[in-house]
């Protein structure tokens, strides 16, 4: 009896040390990855023994209960994150679950360029093929309501910049994040205004920056370019800005601008009404709304594109009436 009952516990030593160096192997192992690495997407809600099964199915490693026991030794088994994962050549088991763990997932980048309007904004992120789609067929209002903002017009209130984010993100998510992001921009930048300035709000400075943007070709001329609209807001005259007349026009807008469309008395036709239009018309940047809070100094009411990208400016009416035939009548 004795001699079984040693004969027993001798097999059961043997049997453990041979599952603890296969364990020991398991960890020192690299996993099989291509030579560019694995990207390994992990669905919100899987669990860690539903992955290690899919992993050892696709011949990443050899034992996927190894890799679970491991896990739950150390009281890794759920904490891991949902996302997706760049697993290097060379990685081991214990790599992988300080992988998914404590690593950063892929981060994919959507750029919101500055002059875009609220309907090209939309249009970017609806194409985008890895942001989470929750805003399809949504009115404009509607989306203002699922961003907790109802009653707010969309136009000019998310900040243009390029966002990084990982897999899973939805485009309400980064909506709300380009919204924070231009209020705090606008507050960063109204609380630095200069002191001659034709706005009297943050609402008033956004809606000025928004056509600077539009205006402005070269990056230097947006300075000189807020100048003159602050020059013809302080003395009552119409700001006269074709941006304004296109935003208005909308969809019928066909790349001209014809004597008529200058006399449609829409909200935003500075031709007609004087003052600011309504709201903003674009996505202004930082260095636009930086601007209509600085105005540069100086005498000029008019300009006129060269054709180049830049501008001429005049301080008389006669002055950009000539500079008018000379660069866009060619006369």
């Amino acid at each position: 009896m004795r001699r079984m009952i040693g004969l027993f516990v001798f097999c059961a030593a043997l049997l453990a040390g041979w599952y603890w160096i296969s364990y020991q192997r398991f960890l020192e192992t690299p996993l099989v990855v291509p030579e560019q690495g694995l990207v390994l997407k992990v669905e919100r809600g899987t669990s860690l023994q539903a992955l290690a099964r899919r992993l050892q199915h696709e011949g990443v490693f050899g034992d996927a209960r190894l890799l679970y026991w491991h896990a739950r030794w150390h009281e890794l088994a759920h904490r891991i994150r949902a996302g997706e994962f760049l697993i290097p050549p060379g990685t081991t088991p214990p790599g992988l679950l300080m992988i998914l763990t404590k690593g950063r997932p892929i981060e994919y980048r959507l750029t919101l360029v500055e002059g875009w309007n609220f309907r090209q904004m939309i249009a970017a992120i609806a194409h985008d093929s890895v942001l989470d789609k929750t805003l399809d067929n949504v009115t404009p209002e509607a989306v203002m309501q699922l961003l907790g903002h109802e009653g707010e017009h969309p136009e000019g209130r998310f900040f243009p910049d390029t966002y990084s984010f990982p897999r899973g993100t939805s485009d309400r998510n980064l909506l709300v994040r380009a919204y924070r992001r231009m209020q705090q921009v606008l507050t960063e930048e109204w609380a630095q205004r200069a002191e001659d300035i034709a706005v009297n709000t943050p609402e008033e400075a956004l809606i000025l920056a928004s056509i600077i943007e539009k205006e402005t070709g070269v990056p230097e001329e947006r300075e000189r370019i807020a100048g003159v609209f602050t020059r013809r807001l302080q003395k009552g005259m119409k700001l006269q800005t074709d941006p304004t007349v296109i935003y208005g026009m909308g969809e019928r807008y066909d790349s001209n601008i014809r004597r008529r469309d200058l006399h449609e008395n829409t909200p935003y036709n500075t031709y007609v009404h004087r003052g600011l239009p309504p709201t903003p018309i674009c996505m202004p940047g930082r260095e636009a709304i930086h601007a209509a809070l600085h105005p540069a100094p100086g005498h000029a009411l008019y300009f006129v594109a060269r054709g180049n990208g830049s501008h001429v400016f005049s301080v008389t009416l006669k002055e950009h009436n000539a500079a008018v035939r000379k660069y866009q009548l060619k006369r």
